[in-house]
């Protein structure tokens, strides 16, 4: 093996670029970003990392995860419990523990550290003497290694674990922990590498980590066997079983690929380690695929927060346009995914729509899976709760649950949230673009011309509203870019108090001058309410109407109507504009929408000649809609984002598109 490379806290958060890749954006050092607790996406860090993160750390001690590993030295007596791909949930809450110890402001939790060592040592004294380690076939099973890579998850538990280790290089901690990773590391390249069996994981995620890994120690044999993997994709390598080829999408290479199938989570995640393959080897073909694969999910295949998943047997893509929204898998861990993915087209290409869906996502089918109390989550995200809806299974609860059988979602929200503010901004060789906007303090690393440093303060997404103030730039000329989202139609810009008349470059305001200390940048991003329509194909949503005020989607919930007054009766009034309500500072709900509906009571039969289908005489009624993210947070009860609109008028002409 190698020497491991321990690089500092300035070398880069998750998807750093070696220096010969192909991008076209850099990542921010994750030590020059600082997200304020004051702003939306700052207390949403603060919360991971006093509730979210204790909170796993604590489940995985009670739920068995950690005794799994503690059989295999003799140290438990306990059966194994959980699936058999349990380890990969240590592993991700070993990440966001990394990424917590390595924010700027790391050093409060320094106690972190502990759980990290001790950790880290329970792998190290767990691990084979060839590297081997994965609780689940360390014991009876472990005649099974390798034997069913379909299903087995060794590969994916392994990426896992190497993705974790990346992440504490990357800060500077747990030097014991990436060597366990590298152990395991090369144990896989020997045995899948270019003299070994030609297979691949049943579940991607280890080619990401590969070349996470070859970015972090430079040891190329990692980057080689991560791009192994993903030509060896689509070969049908790993079988025929009742799920289809299709679902481990290993029917077509990904260079053939024409359309997003299968289970998404996986799709998603093999999709982003192509992305980092093609990158750092220069394959312009993978990257090109990639990009048409993301037509293809985006344009035909995505829900209006961002989710992904129509199915509920196979936790998969549907066809194109099959997106009903009581139906809607939207798993969060494939939210997650994508908001990874698209960051990785992001810095490849500089294209703000994948900003714009990692805004989209982030804000509606990421954020609903937590509750506010930070410890209560929700593994599939539909957009519709019918009055009925038997909440009992864990599959399709009604409320979010602390903790699941397949725990595979909120380990994977604290990884992301503990590493949030990397994906705040970015840099080229010009100067800043901004991509997320929270309250912040931005701050480039010393370059020929000197630093940068840019402080935000905004309330967005309760308002469109950004300031930026320059508090140090190079001496020449610099850039500073701001991503126009495209749900925005009208904005107003000023520096230093003078209004000025600028154009977008793809999305984004390129503003370039020799900037003087102090300098004062106003943004103003107009976001009166919206009504948007589907598709004409959506099939499930014809007829209907959602509400969006900036970035965020909105929802009815039963919570916010008379006692009397069904919400399935209740149909929009698209004649008369919503309306946004500013609530008080207490209010967990800062800004609500408010529109007009119409209320008639259906008739009790389920079906009946159409000609006496109408509903009884209609009444008219004010319904409050709030931010489709918050749902779930009071009494349990239904809930829709696309709500039947009276008159009939949902069409293009009336509304702008909302999927597509």
């Amino acid at each position: 093996m190698t020497e491991v490379v321990s690089p500092t806290a300035t070398e880069g958060g998750p998807a750093n670029p070696t220096p010969d890749a192909v991008a076209a954006l850099r990542p921010l050092r994750p030590d020059g970003v600082r997200l304020d607790p004051g702003g939306l996406l700052g207390g949403w860090q603060e919360r991971n990392a006093a509730a979210t993160l204790p909170h796993c750390i604590a489940q995985l001690e009670v739920s068995g995860n950690l005794d799994n590993l503690r059989r295999v030295v003799g140290r438990s007596d306990r059966d194994f419990t959980g699936m058999w791909f349990a380890d990969s949930d240590i592993y991700k809450t070993l990440e966001a523990v990394a990424w917590e110890l390595g924010r700027p402001d790391g050093a409060a939790r320094q106690h972190l550290g502990g759980v990290l060592d001790e950790w880290a040592a329970l792998l190290a004294e767990a691990q084979d003497d060839d590297g081997y380690l994965n609780s689940y076939f360390q014991v009876d099973r472990r005649v099974q290694q390798w034997r069913e890579l379909r299903w087995s998850h060794e590969l994916y538990c392994a990426g896992h674990l190497i993705q974790a280790a990346v992440a504490a290089a990357r800060v500077g901690v747990g030097e014991r922990f990436v060597r366990v990773a590298r152990r395991f590391a090369d144990l896989i390249v020997a045995r899948f590498g270019p003299d070994g069996i030609e297979a691949v994981c049943g579940h991607p995620i280890v080619e990401t980590a590969l070349v996470e890994l070859y970015r972090v120690t430079g040891h190329r044999p990692y980057l080689d066997l991560a791009r192994r993997f993903v030509a060896l994709r689509g070969h049908g390598l790993l079988g025929t079983d009742k799920m289809g080829r299709q679902y481990y999408q290993d029917r077509l290479p990904v260079l053939e690929a024409e359309e997003v199938t299968g289970h998404a989570v996986r799709q998603l995640y093999l999709l982003a380690g192509a992305v980092d393959v093609a990158v750092e080897t220069g394959d312009t073909q993978l990257l090109a695929a990639t990009e048409r694969l993301w037509e293809s999910a985006f344009n035909t295949k995505t829900y209006l927060t961002g989710a992904h998943g129509s199915r509920h047997r196979d936790e998969a893509f549907g066809d194109p346009y099959e997106l009903p929204p009581d139906r809607a898998y939207g798993e969060t861990c494939a939210a997650i995914a994508s908001f990874q993915w698209n960051w990785r087209m992001l810095l490849a290409t500089g294209r703000h729509r994948y900003a714009d869906e990692m805004e989209r996502v982030l804000y509606n089918g990421i954020a609903a899976a937590t509750a506010l109390d930070g410890t209560n989550f929700f593994y599939s995200n539909p957009l519709q709760l019918r009055a009925g809806h038997d909440g009992s299974n864990e599959d399709a609860p009604s409320r979010r649950l602390p903790w699941y059988s397949c725990s595979c979602c909120p380990p994977n929200l604290s990884r992301l949230m503990a590493s949030l503010h990397s994906y705040v901004a970015t840099v080229d060789a010009n100067g800043m673009q901004v991509h997320l906007y929270s309250t912040a303090t931005l701050a480039t690393a010393d370059g020929p011309s000197g630093s940068a440093e840019v402080s935000v303060d905004t309330g967005y997404p309760w308002t469109g509203r950004i300031t930026l103030t320059v508090r140090r730039a190079p001496a020449g000329p610099w850039t500073l870019a701001l991503r126009i989202p495209d749900w925005c139609a009208e904005y107003g810009l000023d520096i230093d108090g003078l209004r000025v008349d600028a154009g977008t470059e793809d999305g984004y305001l390129r503003l370039t001058r020799h900037w003087s200390p102090g300098t004062s940048v106003v943004l103003d991003l107009r976001m009166p309410p919206r009504m948007l329509a589907a598709h004409p194909h959506v099939d499930a949503v014809r007829g209907c109407v959602a509400l969006a005020r900036g970035p965020l989607v909105y929802c009815l919930e039963q919570a916010d109507l008379p006692p009397d007054t069904a919400l399935e009766d209740v149909r929009l009034d698209t004649a008369t504009a919503p309306r946004a309500d500013e609530r008080d500072g207490s209010s967990p709900i800062p800004v609500t929408l408010t529109a007009q509906a119409t209320v008639g009571v259906a008739p009790p039969a389920l079906y009946r000649d159409h000609e006496t289908a109408d509903a009884t005489e209609a009444a008219a009624l004010p319904v409050t809609a709030v931010p489709y993210f918050l749902w779930g947070n009071r009494e349990s009860g239904p809930m829709r984002v696309w709500i039947p609109a009276s008159p009939s008028t949902a069409d293009e002409d009336l509304c702008r598109k909302g999927n597509l």
